[in-house]
């Protein structure tokens, strides 16, 4: 089934210019989803809205943004005021700056979609700038409007297609030197360095979306069969044994567990 764009609009560089639409690269339209119900009546409970002094309810229209400078002080903005710093087009992609894509790390980016010519007549303008780019091996920058909010994203060549990431700003993004500066600077035993590398060796495969299934989706959908087999009976429940933890002496030597690992990954060889 077609996935429908998710944002359409247009691609703009300086005088050049084409329609475009936006699809997400990613889907978790597979995974299991939980609605929150009432026990007493098996209705679904909804959120709504509460004065956090008086309790009572609050009306669509007196709800306002508020930032805050301190307990219990609020500067109010007004839906007029957050409009002044909001793009001046949210369906236009306006591609401002370039920089070359291996200078941007992995850290920065955030949600990609997939960006494609939206009619015929915008495949050649498309093709130019995806193109011009991929020859200098370089990525546009932009901003762009998803969901209501702001977001600067980066446009990255992809065989005949365009890849848009979402970038982090520069606050949410911390300084990984703060996490590993403490890190020791000892070089790692020779021995123990063979017999590593002997051992990634063997567990080396080719990629595959294999890797990274979700066992946890799939035990849930298990529990989902099984209770719609038993149509609303109850579920017996199982008592999982009490498991032991291990004693604090016992300490693993590295060597032996590396040499152990070897040992059985040759044997699964043969």
């Amino acid at each position: 089934m077609a996935v429908r764009p998710y944002w359409k609009g247009y691609l703009k560089l300086s005088l050049v210019n084409c329609a475009v639409q936006m699809m997400p690269a990613t889907s978790e339209s597979e995974k299991v989803r939980f609605h929150t119900l009432n026990r007493a009546t098996n209705n679904r409970v909804v959120s709504h809205y509460v004065d956090s002094v008086t309790g009572k309810d609050v009306k669509e229209e007196n709800e306002v943004k508020g930032y805050q400078r301190g307990e219990d002080d609020y500067i109010i903005l007004e839906d007029d005021e957050l409009e002044t710093v909001a793009l001046d087009s949210t369906r236009t992609i306006d591609i401002s700056t370039f920089t070359k894509r291996d200078t941007i790390e992995w850290i920065w980016l955030d949600t990609p979609y997939y960006l494609s010519p939206n009619e015929k007549v915008a495949q050649e303008a498309f093709s130019v700038i995806r193109d011009a780019m991929a020859s200098q091996d370089m990525v546009g920058i932009s901003r762009l409007v998803i969901s209501r909010r702001e977001r600067a994203v980066m446009l990255e060549p992809r065989g005949k297609g365009i890849i848009l990431w979402t970038l982090r700003f520069g606050d949410e993004v911390r300084d990984e030197h703060s996490y590993f500066d403490n890190i020791g600077d000892e070089k790692p035993d020779s021995d123990l360095m063979s017999l590593i590398q002997t051992l990634i060796k063997k567990q080396t495969r080719p990629w595959d979306a294999t890797m990274v299934v979700d066992p946890v989706q799939d035990r849930l959908l298990d529990i989902i069969k099984t209770k719609k087999k038993a149509q609303k009976k109850p579920a017996k429940s199982k008592t999982a044994a009490p498991a032991s933890s291990p004693a604090s002496s016992n300490v693993i030597n590295i060597m032996d567990a590396l040499k152990k690992s070897v040992a059985k990954e040759t044997r699964k060889g043969k």
